[in-house]
């Protein structure tokens, strides 16, 4: 089957179930480890066995757009398309979560606006806490009905486009959805109310709302001191990196100092031996002018002496005539 979508599958919304996640994050997905890996030839029987793996939720993360498993599975149901009772039952399983938040998920792409409010605000009486990977690729923690109240609310979640539902007052002003009737009334008696009961009731939904903004506030001040720890946390590693670059650049100054350093004691080095065979030079130089100028003396002295022995030869040659001659 590769990445394409089941043959019998319905268009929804008028386009491939799978055209639901946009391309870049689709081609991702398709890349991905855990999509080779975990849902290939993947059924909707063997899906319910990969939903209950899930420990969190999240769309994508990092800078290469890593999908977490919530959204490989997502796009998997969106190809192959299980029908809408299996989808009904990941909703009303109340000992699995993951499975439950994967299943209204599903709910929330696929179904109708009727079936959006129908199967997903029975939900808000869940408050289990969600685990969520964010896009930088840290956790935090969401509740269930926070979930289901971004799922009806919000335009994007989980890094998906939500498709546009119908708003709940149209859907009831058009007789196609019942109002919405608060948890309370199901306490209620069909007489109508006394005074006391009317005024007891109204501090149970004055205390549940300070009971929800409690929870609210406390929720706020959690995440505020995660983002807190997180920034000191960034902040030290920021400080231990600029220190660490900071003993990196000193090294090199002083590598490069030493080898500047060692550039000048060759450089004198060579200087020294310039100077040494200047020396040289200049004896050599004088050693040859001294072998020359001795040189040249001993040629004058040996012509003063043949000019000596000439003249001796010549006198006693002229005597030993004279002697013969007389």
């Amino acid at each position: 089957m590769a990445n394409r979508t089941v043959k019998d599958a319905k268009s929804i919304r008028g386009t491939n179930p799978q055209y639901l996640v946009e391309k870049i994050i689709r081609s991702r997905i398709y890349d991905s480890k855990y999509w080779k890996e975990e849902c290939f030839a993947l059924t909707a029987e063997l899906l319910v066995d990969k939903a209950m793996e899930l420990r969190y939720i999240g769309g994508v993360h990092g800078g290469f757009i890593y999908p977490t498993p919530f959204l490989c599975l997502v796009l998997k149901m969106l190809q192959i398309q299980p029908e809408k009772d299996i989808v009904v039952e990941f909703i009303k399983n109340e000992e699995f979560k993951y499975v439950r938040g994967l299943g209204a998920f599903y709910m929330r792409l696929t179904g109708s606006s009727l079936d959006c409010y129908k199967y997903l605000e029975p939900l808000y009486n869940d408050n289990r806490k969600l685990r969520r990977q964010n896009r930088e690729g840290q956790f935090e923690i969401v509740h269930m009905d926070e979930f289901i109240d971004e799922l009806l609310r919000e335009e994007r979640l989980c890094d998906v486009i939500l498709p546009r539902i119908q708003k709940r007052h149209v859907l009831e002003e058009n007789n196609e959805l019942e109002p919405k009737i608060s948890a309370l009334e199901d306490d209620m008696d069909d007489d109508v109310p006394s005074d006391e009961e009317i005024i007891e009731i109204d501090l149970k939904e004055n205390k549940r709302d300070k009971d929800r903004k409690d929870r609210e506030r406390r929720r706020e001040r959690s995440r505020e001191r995660e983002r807190r720890e997180k920034d000191r946390k960034r902040d030290r590693s920021r400080s231990r990196d600029r220190d660490r670059r900071r003993e990196r650049e000193r090294e090199r100054e002083k590598e490069k100092e030493r080898e500047r350093e060692k550039e000048r004691e060759r450089e004198r080095e060579k200087e020294k031996e310039r100077e040494r065979e200047k020396e040289r030079d200049r004896m050599r130089d004088r050693e040859k002018e001294r072998r020359d100028r001795e040189k040249h003396e001993n040629g004058q002295k040996t012509r003063q002496t043949q000019i000596l022995t000439a003249m001796f030869n010549e006198m006693y040659f002229s005597y030993m005539l004279e002697e013969i001659l007389f």
